[in-house]
């Protein structure tokens, strides 16, 4: 399987810098935010020009680095609906410009009513939130269809789309056969103290409901600390990997390990080398 980091856990630089360092740690490739990577680039509408994507592309791909996701990461139910509309515009536009990259997918989260803080609120599940996150994402899948690509969006606990069932009902309603909606699985994110001694049921249920269109795994361990539950280095927490990273190869072959966030780099990936080969 192939292992990816996004680049802005790297640093952020020239395309260049970061592809030659992704690659000296020993990744494939990338999942690619541009504002919060390359140096100079804010990854707006009207900014992608040929010139700019050649040079981010060749930067990574000659370090043999490949940029299969792009992310495009906006709060769709932002009390701001400036913010939400430039958010919208900007995730379509990566749509249409993915292939360009040589990238597939193009990843964004549910959102909050918390606006940037991105946290749990009551709001988040209710039947307003469901609808009103509907009402933005309901084109994508036509012009990722044009565009040759896939949208992606991963759930969270404390986000709009708040367990794998909200998650597959929005993808259900907006591209029925899901032919271009892809799901990206961050089970970290769907744990909170409440429910985290749960995660192995969770996680099954995200691989039986989005069986055969899971693109990504976001590849998180925690530890509990008190009330909170506490990135750790991969294979140093409780998460479970050495059981769910067997499950990955068997059931969703295909899609990509996602390094995000994640602590002590060399350790962890050494880890799940042992593991995915």
């Amino acid at each position: 399987m192939k292992i990816l980091i996004r680049p802005h856990d790297i640093g952020k630089g020239s395309a260049d810098w970061l592809g030659q360092n992704a690659h000296e740690w020993g990744f494939d490739g990338v999942q690619l935010a541009i504002a919060k990577a390359v140096e100079g680039q804010n990854g707006n509408p009207g900014t992608l020009t040929p010139q700019v994507i050649s040079t981010i592309k060749d930067g990574f791909n000659s370090h043999n680095v490949e940029i299969p996701l792009l992310g495009a990461y906006f709060n769709p139910v932002h009390s701001n609906k400036e913010k939400v509309k430039a958010g919208a515009e900007k995730y379509a536009d990566h749509l249409r410009h993915a292939k360009e990259f040589g990238a597939q997918f193009v990843a964004s989260e549910t959102g909050s009513y918390n606006d940037d803080k991105w946290t749990y609120n009551p709001k988040n599940q209710t039947e307003e939130a469901f609808e009103e996150v509907k009402s933005i994402f309901a084109p994508m899948p036509q012009i990722a269809k044009e565009s040759g690509v896939c949208m992606a969006l991963e759930g969270a606990w404390g986000h709009c789309m708040y367990c794998p069932s909200q998650l597959k009902r929005l993808a259900d309603e907006i591209d029925p056969a899901q032919n271009n909606f892809r799901f990206i699985v961050d089970i970290y994110n769907y744990l909170y103290i409440g429910n985290h001694k749960n995660r192995a049921e969770i996680f099954d249920e995200c691989l039986e409901l989005f069986k055969g269109k899971i693109c990504g795994f976001h590849l998180k361990d925690y530890v509990v600390n008190g009330d909170e539950l506490e990135i750790a280095p991969l294979g140093q927490g409780i998460m479970g990997w050495k059981d769910f990273l067997p499950k990955i190869l068997e059931k969703a072959p295909d899609a990509y390990l996602i390094f995000e966030g994640v602590k002590d780099v060399p350790s962890s990936l050494k880890f799940v080398r042992s593991i995915v080969g």
